[in-house]
């Protein structure tokens, strides 16, 4: 027994086998995993855990209190679309204490970046302004499905701004969305709100999809901020210009509903409340909070977690947000909405699926360390494989990726 196998703790005498590449490249990933995982402390895992439970109830509460908002009586779009921006202080506060925490300063207001953000912060106003009307005459089910489609222009544009790779997966996610898309026009009517005319559903349903188009393009510039401005997307970067943004989106709303005079309409509103005014301030109140807890909790799993989970709760929300609308307000399910909605979790799924596949196909094209045991072609036996991980240097290991890096997949800004 050679000093090596000593070391090893094996006979000479046991079978061997050579340690195939495809081995060695698992060996390395399953590596990777476990020294990442184990290296998370317990405010790592308080914080995904916090994280995921923002974006499975935030965003959802967030569709059913706009709705809540028209069916008990208010009128406002301009109202409910400068609540959605207007929640930009949380994600302020957290920016605050994560600065102080990590001894960071946010980054210097430059022309070009105070720019960007202004562009950012009125596209983000219209869309926000579009989706309201989409909620006013729209069923909170049929709205929220509508808006998924959002899925399918983010991966069209983003082929064509920053790059972005298609595989069959991706490709068979946008059909599979459009399909549904288009199952939900030509139902269109069926579900019809009371007191909502056809003209009116009509517009709800066509505001709705540009708003989607919208939402990608936005999400599609945000890349090219971290790209082409920031140089790289960080935690910190990320929460900037989400602050920004709100701040931006919230001024020019402002800017819209004083000139609409709607201010003035919030105490008649609440007075004419179906509920009472106590009950509107609290939907008033809550709907800012909601949608930027969501927001901060997407932004938290992508960050914390990876990709193919935040795409994962991405799926999972719409269901559930649809199922809630059938609670709450009695929504209409018929053959073609339930149809409609399998087909959006069917879509979600593969674009996640779609994304996951080329994550792992990047990370292959990263160099495994290789043993140098099996660089010299040396067999190796079966129970050496865990030992032969422990051989490998914890400053090599600390060079690769991490495993999770978010690419542009994900929506930073969600609606």
């Amino acid at each position: 027994m050679d000093s090596e196998e000593k070391a090893f703790g094996m006979s000479s005498a046991a079978p061997e086998r050579a340690l195939s590449g495809r081995e060695e490249k698992a060996m390395g990933l399953a590596l990777r995993w476990q020294n990442f995982y184990k290296s998370k402390t317990m405010s790592y895992w308080t914080l995904l855990f916090l994280s995921l439970f923002a974006m499975m109830t935030a965003f959802p509460a967030s569709s059913i209190l706009t709705r809540l908002y028209f069916t008990n009586g208010a009128t406002s779009k301009w109202i409910i679309s400068w609540l959605a921006a207007a929640g930009w202080p949380i994600s302020a506060a957290l920016l605050l204490a994560y600065c102080v925490m990590e001894g960071e300063h946010p980054s210097p207001l430059r022309w070009d970046l105070t720019l960007a953000y202004a562009v950012l912060g009125f596209l983000s106003a219209a869309d926000n302004v579009m989706y309201a009307y989409a909620y006013a005459y729209l069923p909170a089910s049929t709205a929220a499905l509508l808006a998924s489609t959002s899925l399918c222009f983010t991966a069209i544009l983003a082929y064509f701004m920053v790059g972005q790779k298609y595989n069959a997966s991706i490709v068979n996610a946008v059909g599979i969305m459009t399909t549904a898309a288009v199952l939900l026009g030509l139902d269109q009517g069926s579900d019809r709100p009371f007191g909502v005319s056809s003209g009116q559903y009509t517009l709800g349903f066509i505001l709705d999809i540009c708003a989607s188009a919208l939402h990608g393009l936005i999400f599609n510039l945000s890349e090219l901020l971290f790209i082409k401005i920031l140089g790289r997307r960080t935690f910190r970067f990320v929460l900037e210009a989400q602050t920004a943004t709100g701040i931006f989106a919230t001024i020019f709303t402002t800017i819209a509903v004083v000139i609409a005079g709607d201010f003035q309409k919030i105490h008649t509103e609440a007075q004419n409340f179906k509920d009472g005014p106590g009950a509107y301030y609290q939907v008033f109140a809550w709907s800012a909070v909601s949608f930027q807890l969501g927001v901060l909790g997407s932004v938290g799993c992508l960050f914390l977690a990876n990709t193919l989970l935040a795409g994962v709760l991405n799926a999972a929300r719409v269901p559930a947000t649809t199922v809630v609308a059938v609670i709450v307000f009695n929504d209409a399910m018929g053959g073609i909405k339930i149809t409609a909605v399998i087909l959006t979790v069917w879509s979600l799924a593969s674009y996640t699926w779609g994304s996951r596949n080329l994550k792992v196909e990047e990370e292959e094209k990263v160099p495994i360390l290789a043993s140098p045991d099996a660089s010299r072609g040396r067999m190796l036996q079966p129970m050496e494989t865990s030992r032969l991980l422990r051989r490998i240097s914890i400053s090599k290991l600390d060079s690769l990726e991490e495993p999770d890096v978010p690419t542009s997949e994900e929506n930073v800004v969600t609606s």
